[in-house]
């Protein structure tokens, strides 16, 4: 979902972190009748005559050949060359999926008729990270985090997501039930939708990489916001974060200018204070795993292929959106807590996990047809045999699939060990 603000209405300047707060509280938490749903989904586009290439952002774009698709979703790029669609808003999730399914089609259509493949996994299995966006933010994004390890190129380049936009919520009550339930669902969520178990042609240890990555860039960043009141909480955490590049009129950007969001409002950096549009340019630079934009992005999600994020979408949206099965959902979730590197680990093998996922999954069938979401529930009654029942997650099929010998190997990407990130890896690896 697409912000309707533009900076031109951010030209205050701040004056101190009260006005900070204000602005959080005023543009990242609205409040409103929630029920619209939005999806943003990324798919590595590889070469399969030579599976090893980074496929050029040009060649995509001149496949696809617009940014805009029939059913409204805006076509985009991240870093690595990794295709978005981000759908516009819908009445629902099964609006929302069948928009996205239809402008996915087309743009598949196109890539293949160009002698490309859309991949839909967590990570890149094979191909190292590689920057093909070079603008100011990019190049001021790169040095940032090259600055704290290889784990940022990574991030930038070789993940990609399934990512649901829901309202915040109808009132400031909603909006604290909802933010809660969306960050203690976490855990389970990872276990039930895990698709990113290589790196370089091989296993990594995790059932989420993508997770593992992301966890690795950058805590101040990265982690989840933490407290009682959402918007309090959120300030908080942009207050404390490092500010990641300056923008400038003429020049470079400053990358990396060595202080905090809080030092640059109370005047204690070398730079004029900053606008409100310097601040919600910074949070557009925060990643935690569910971040308020005027409504929740819930960003933690590992991409999935076709039949299978429209399952991940529609039992987000039902725990979150209906009260019956959210309030199932809490209960679950917190039987779990603290259990997120599990679940990025053994997923639904772990039986803590298996049973929240069950419990989430009973609860989201119950409540797509009170959401009007019926059509979706034979996908996600194929999911749940095919995966939660056995106790599996879509990783255990790509594991499966690497033992066989079905995927490709590192032997076209050279030596996968050139290529570390730096990830906290479990001590058995698979």
């Amino acid at each position: 979902m697409t912000n309707p603000a533009t900076a031109a209405e951010y030209v205050h300047q701040l004056s101190g972190v009260e006005d900070v707060h204000g602005f959080i509280t005023r543009v990242c938490f609205k409040t409103g009748p929630p029920g619209t749903v939005g999806l943003e989904s990324e798919w590595f586009v590889i070469d399969p005559r030579d599976p090893g290439r980074s496929v050029p952002i040009a060649e995509t774009t001149s496949a696809v050949g617009r940014d805009r698709l029939p059913a409204g979703s805006l076509v985009t790029y991240e870093p690595g060359g990794q295709l978005e669609l981000s759908t516009a808003a819908a009445s629902d999730v099964a609006a929302a999926c069948e928009n996205l399914a239809s402008d996915l089609a087309q743009a598949r259509a196109a890539v293949e008729q160009s002698g490309l493949r859309l991949l839909g996994q967590g990570t890149d299995p094979l191909r190292p990270a590689r920057i093909q966006l070079h603008g100011p933010r990019y190049t001021a994004m790169r040095q940032f985090f090259d600055r704290r390890g290889a784990a940022g190129q990574a991030m930038m380049t070789s993940t990609a997501a399934v990512q649901v936009c829901l309202d915040a919520g109808a009132d400031p009550s909603d909006v604290t039930r909802r933010w809660r339930l969306a960050n203690g669902l976490i855990p389970v969520l990872l276990a039930a939708f895990a698709n990113s178990p290589l790196r370089h042609g091989r296993p990594t240890g995790f059932r989420s990489t993508r997770y593992a990555i992301w966890r690795s860039i950058d805590s101040g960043r990265t982690s989840i916001p933490t407290g009682p009141d959402p918007a309090e909480a959120w300030a908080r955490y942009a207050l404390s974060a490092p500010v990641m590049l300056v923008r400038t009129h003429d020049g470079p950007w400053v990358a990396d200018p060595g202080f905090t969001f809080a030092d640059w409002v109370q005047g204690r950096t070398r730079f004029a204070l900053p606008t409100e549009d310097d601040l919600a340019y910074h949070l557009t630079t925060l990643f935690p795993p569910v971040r308020p934009r005027g409504w929740f992005e819930l960003r933690f999600l590992d991409q999935l292929p076709d039949g299978l994020w429209q399952t991940a979408a529609a039992v987000t949206t039902a725990l979150l959106e209906d009260v019956q099965a959210g309030d199932i959902a809490a209960e679950a979730a917190q039987e779990v807590a603290g259990l997120t590197s599990t679940a990025t680990t053994a997923a639904t093998s772990d039986p803590r996990l298996r049973r929240a996922v069950e419990r989430c999954f009973d609860a989201a069938m119950g409540a797509l047809p009170r959401l009007h979401a019926e059509r979706l529930l034979p996908l996600v009654e194929g999911f749940r045999e095919r995966f939660v029942d056995r106790g599996r997650c879509p990783a255990d099929d790509l594991l499966d699939q690497w033992r066989s010998g079905e995927l490709v190997t590192a032997q076209r990407s050279g030596d996968p060990t050139s290529h570390p990130e730096q990830i906290e890896r479990p001590a058995l690896w698979c």
